[in-house]
């Protein structure tokens, strides 16, 4: 492992974070807040560390790909760690645990909170909240590789192990530009969403926190009722937002390019888009009667329905109180999750399409012994590599689960609760069911729940093997 090297990408991290911790300070100011000290603070300590730990390019600035997944594991790490410091220095989050997994959720895109109040804290700590939603929405390491050229060309394997999804193509032969496109299409969004949502009487504030948790996928709110306490107008702004970001991003790249044909032959795009339409069906004809208006219920259903798939987490209603069909179908979303290539979470569309697909080659292969059939997808051929990686994956993905599900289980809460924090976490969703629905909280759950849970946010987030890397002793040789 080259150490000199990770030491100073974590070390560039670490002054971008500083960086962007002056922002809700100065909201702090503008709100006449003290605890704006306590990120300015934080923002100069978090520099000062960069700093020193980048006062030396290395020598070697080669990152090969045991090197990529450690520099993304520990650079998530590094910076949940010193973005929890203003919560708990303000006095909004004591506890620095709380802290520390209020954070991850935020960077991650999780949306679980450990807060029963959340209009009780500064706008400082709001802010900061949302902000850390909207940097980790498409990656720390994509945003610092749009702003800052430290590595020159030696950098697809941060973005691998960053990025979401089976395959990562890049959308130009070079990273940083490719970078910069996904922020350019992220920030157009954000900036629509965010004219839209005051255009409907949502206050700036308001709006722009709620745009960081939407096209972030994340899900924190500024309100203890969330998107309940806002009119249909906003509900169906917000609906198709999420819907927007959890669409693979080289589609909106195909069609501001033109190529509309390459666009819509995106396969994944359209399973997808079949998943979203088919469940708004079932769950509004399962919740029909607890609607006023065929509006209502179609509005509420395709709203819970695009915040779980995109695994964004916001809720216009308590589905803790619908039929169990309609509960089993959000359950069922956690684990599709949205498309690769976009800033949701879950297990990803095209990874499904592949599990089938493998299992319709198998069944024909059984069949039809001397048959050689090619799993194919938007027209090409699917490599046996992806294909490999795509199985090792969900079996790591549901052995992570299982443990995680066991360790969480000795709180002793019901099983939905148990089971769907661990699905809520792993799939970086937010709320879950029974204790941690809509309008509860994970406060409640013991120091070692939490920290599974962290771990678990911070795998989903990450595709697993950046944090099981970390993991492996033999992952911490030097180069040779």
């Amino acid at each position: 492992m080259n150490f000199a090297t990770i030491t100073y990408i974590l070390g560039w991290i670490l002054k971008v974070e500083g960086g962007l911790l002056l922002l809700p300070a100065l909201v702090g100011l503008i709100y006449r807040e003290s605890a704006f000290l306590s990120y300015l603070a934080v923002a100069a300590l978090t520099f000062a560390v960069g700093a020193l730990m980048t006062r030396k390019k290395p020598r070697l600035m080669q990152v090969y790909g045991r090197d990529g997944f450690a520099a993304v594991g520990l650079g998530w790490i590094a910076i949940s760690v010193f973005g929890a410091l203003p919560f708990s220095l303000c006095g909004d989050i004591p506890f620095y645990v709380d802290a520390l997994f209020e954070t991850i959720s935020g960077f991650t895109t999780t949306g679980s909170s450990i807060l029963s109040s959340v209009e009780e804290l500064n706008h400082c700590t709001l802010f900061w909240r949302s902000l850390t939603h909207w940097v980790g929405g498409m990656g720390i390491i994509v945003f610092m590789l749009a702003i800052v050229p430290i590595l020159g060309g030696s950098t697809l394997n941060l973005m691998k192990a960053e990025s979401p999804g089976p395959v990562v193509d890049k959308l130009v032969p070079r990273i940083k530009q490719s970078a910069t496109i996904l922020y350019g299409i992220y920030g157009l969004l954000s900036a629509a969403e965010l004219i839209l949502l005051m255009l409907f009487g949502m206050p700036l504030f308001e709006a722009i926190c709620h745009t960081f948790g939407t096209v972030g996928t994340g899900g924190f709110s500024v309100l203890n009722q969330g998107y309940m306490a806002y009119p249909a107008s906003l509900q169906i702004i917000t609906t198709v937002f999420m819907l927007l970001c959890g669409t693979n991003f080289t589609f909106f790249y195909l069609i501001g390019c033109r190529r509309f044909r390459s666009a819509f032959k995106m396969e994944e795009v359209r399973v997808y888009l079949v998943i979203v339409v088919l469940s708004i069906l079932l769950i509004g004809w399962n919740i029909r009667g607890l609607y006023g208006s065929a509006g209502d219920t179609v509005r509420a259903a395709a709203f819970q329905v695009a915040s779980v798939i995109t695994t964004t987490g916001y809720a216009s209603a308590d589905f803790n109180a619908w039929p169990e069909l309609s509960k089993m179908i959000l359950v069922v979303l956690m684990f599709v999750g949205a498309c690769a290539g976009s800033t949701g979470g879950g297990m990803k569309v095209s990874r499904l399409i592949i599990a089938v697909k493998s299992v319709k080659r198998e069944i024909s292969t059984i069949n039809h012994q001397r048959l050689v059939k090619k799993i194919r997808m938007d027209g090409s051929t699917i490599a046996d590599s992806t294909i490999h990686s795509t199985h090792v994956f969900i079996a790591a993905y549901f052995l992570i689960f299982f443990i995680s599900a066991l360790l969480v289980s000795l709180d002793g809460f019901d099983f939905a609760a148990s089971f769907t924090a661990v699905a809520a976490t792993l799939n970086n969703i937010g709320p879950g069911l029974s204790v941690i629905g809509p309008t509860g909280n994970f406060g409640d759950f013991s120091v070692l729940s939490k920290l599974v849970l962290m771990f678990d946010m911070l795998a989903g987030r990450l595709e697993l093997f950046p944090m099981l890397i970390l993991l492996a002793p033999g992952s911490w040789r030097r180069h040779s």
